[in-house]
């Protein structure tokens, strides 16, 4: 019973298009049957696609029109998208040979064609520094591909390093090409939050803009320095008053300069300086009611410190 439940919840299907690429959902309640790595036919803004499912999910509360799945792929639609990826590097090479002849795609960088399952469109992908006029190539490619429907398509650098792949500055496979599906909006606040060099050869991807993994560990730093004094900050120790050299958001600490000495002190064992002074100027003056009732300080009268 209570899978049952579950599975009526399950309204949406999650499909990605590509091996990371992002997440969309469909209606799949005209196929109850679909399982998670089932590929699928879709209707797109760009077409009739085929992808894989990947999760299931229920609607959020706004109200939205989910376009419905139009029905699982079948052995034929896989033998058809397989024998069109063999033929995108072919189409490929003509438009770079076409390009190169017409002569005005000189700063352009061709990086890739895409066929959809059935063959029914290609897509080609380029980067260029500036927008770029395709409409000369264009119609050559669709001359010579004219019973598939032809676009061309500029996409920006971090897309570029999600489809070439290859290694990042850190020896691992760029994030771009194994896990990240969104490109986060990034900033040089995000490295100078968490004490990274500002130096370009540090804080820069291979794609030439700011690396991506600069916002994984940002807001943690952004919540750990709430909570910690900042640089030169006046603090009260448990070896007296010092200044703070340095913060470790991570590690929930600081370093303090008391005197000529340094300390690594934890967060918790830190006194703010107000209170730290309040604490010193009440410990300068005598109790105002000791010896004429009872005592704030809780000695009884006509007793001293060393007589409790």
């Amino acid at each position: 019973m209570t899978d049952q439940i579950i599975e009526q919840q399950r309204t949406l299907a999650g499909v990605r298009f590509h091996h990371v690429g992002k997440l969309y959902h469909f209606d799949y309640s005209a196929y109850p049957s679909v399982k998670v790595g089932d590929y699928v036919i879709v209707e797109t803004a760009r077409g009739r696609q085929m992808g894989q499912v990947v999760s299931f999910t229920q609607p959020g509360e706004e109200s939205r029109d989910y376009k419905p799945i139009m029905r699982p792929a079948t052995p034929r639609d896989l033998t058809l998208r397989q024998y069109w990826e063999l033929r995108q590097d072919e189409a490929l090479e003509k438009c770079v040979e076409i390009a190169r002849r017409l002569g005005s795609f000189r700063e352009v960088k061709f990086i890739a064609a895409h066929y959809n399952y059935d063959g029914s469109m290609l897509t080609f992908l380029f980067t260029a520094e500036d927008k770029i006029n395709t409409n000369r190539l264009l119609s050559e490619l669709s001359g010579i591909y004219s019973s598939t429907q032809v676009e061309m398509r500029q996409i920006g650098p971090r897309d570029v390093a999600k489809l070439l792949g290859g290694f990042g500055a850190c020896g691992e496979t760029r994030c771009c090409s194994t896990f990240l599906t969104d490109f986060s909006p990034i900033s040089i606040k995000m490295a100078k939050m968490q004490g990274i060099s500002l130096n370009p050869s540090e804080i820069t991807g291979m794609c030439g803009r700011l690396r991506c993994c600069l916002v994984y560990e940002y807001e943690q730093y952004v919540e750990a320095r709430k909570v910690l004094p900042k640089r030169n900050k006046r603090v009260g120790t448990p070896h007296g008053e010092g200044k703070v050299l340095d913060v470790h958001p991570l590690l929930d600490a600081v370093t303090v300069l008391v005197e000529e000495t340094r300390h690594f002190l934890k967060r918790e064992e830190l006194i703010p300086i107000e209170e730290w002074e309040a604490l010193q100027n009440k410990a300068k003056d005598p109790c105002t009611r000791h010896g004429d009732g009872p005592c704030e300080c809780g000695m009884k009268p006509g007793t001293t410190p060393q007589d409790d």
